[in-house]
């Protein structure tokens, strides 16, 4: 029954959608939000992608000094959330690169997405949650040094393991222009995720699965003492959180300067996205 139901929403989004876009009249960028079938990365309404959307719309719009002309990277770009997001900001000259470990999302990309401002690369590299038949080699991404005007990459942090994350959060300066801008999302294990703990409910010592307690990072991914996943994950890399200890680690290891911090409703507090924001400079 719930198969079903599920692609009798499936059904009833394509006939959604198509009509939704004749009446868009002031956001031409959301034209590109993939039926249901597409829109991945934790999300999958089409309210909520246009939500989100929005929100990254206006932090680029507040980031980059150039509103036009970039050269944007996203790393983990999936179905094209934040290529849809970054379109205002690549015309006249700018090109958008995505990046991502599944296939299947970048062919998909490859044939939505306009050719002229986007290009997409599959990363044949392995993660336990997402690629696990890929290449077990470390490498640096496939991209030139001092290149992008900004970097996106959101929730990719919050499944890497201790020594991927400080790996390539060194390619993250590399790849950035002097003075180049990342827009980066996390689980920070702060002083108001701790006291948000407080809040959470326990039963017979174990917590129960709802959305207050799937955010409880209880448990050292791979014995590290700032990288840690909740207890109820297949793979450590299926949810990872880090430390203030562990941030600070990955800014000086990586030189990259922490410009910005806007906090994740996760922790039960408002905040303007689910995860943390980092906004860092190179």
């Amino acid at each position: 029954m719930k198969g079903l139901r599920r692609k009798l929403f499936a059904l009833l989004d394509i006939i959604f959608v198509k009509m939704d876009k004749r009446f868009i009249l002031r956001s031409d960028n959301i034209l590109h939000i993939p039926d249901l079938r597409k829109r991945k990365g934790g999300k999958v309404s089409y309210a909520e992608w246009a939500h989100v959307i929005g929100i990254f719309q206006t932090l680029i719009h507040t980031i980059l000094p150039n509103k036009s002309s970039n050269q944007i990277l996203d790393i983990g770009c999936g179905t094209g959330l934040m290529a849809i997001a970054c379109q205002n900001f690549i015309q006249d000259g700018g090109k958008y690169t995505g990046i991502d470990v599944i296939k299947e999302d970048i062919l998909f990309d490859k044939g939505h997405y306009e050719v002229n401002l986007y290009q997409f690369i599959h990363f044949d590299l392995a993660n336990p949650s997402y690629a696990q038949a890929q290449s077990q080699e470390k490498k640096p991404w496939p991209l030139q040094d001092n290149t992008y005007d900004l970097l996106t990459a959101l929730s990719v942090w919050t499944h890497l393991k201790e020594d991927d994350s400080l790996y390539y959060f060194k390619e993250v300066n590399r790849v950035l222009k002097p003075g180049g801008k990342a827009m980066i999302t996390f689980f920070i294990l702060d002083r108001e995720y701790e006291y948000s703990l407080n809040s959470r409910t326990k039963k017979k010592g174990k917590y129960h699965r709802t959305f207050q307690t799937d955010w409880i990072f209880d448990v050292p991914a791979y014995g590290s003492d700032h990288w840690y996943a909740p207890s109820w994950v297949k793979h450590p890399e299926d949810a990872i959180g880090v430390t203030e200890e562990g941030l600070t680690q990955l800014l000086d290891a990586s030189n990259l300067k922490l410009k910005t911090r806007h906090r994740g409703n996760w922790k039960e507090v408002s905040g303007i996205y689910f995860q943390d924001i980092l906004i860092l400079e190179a």
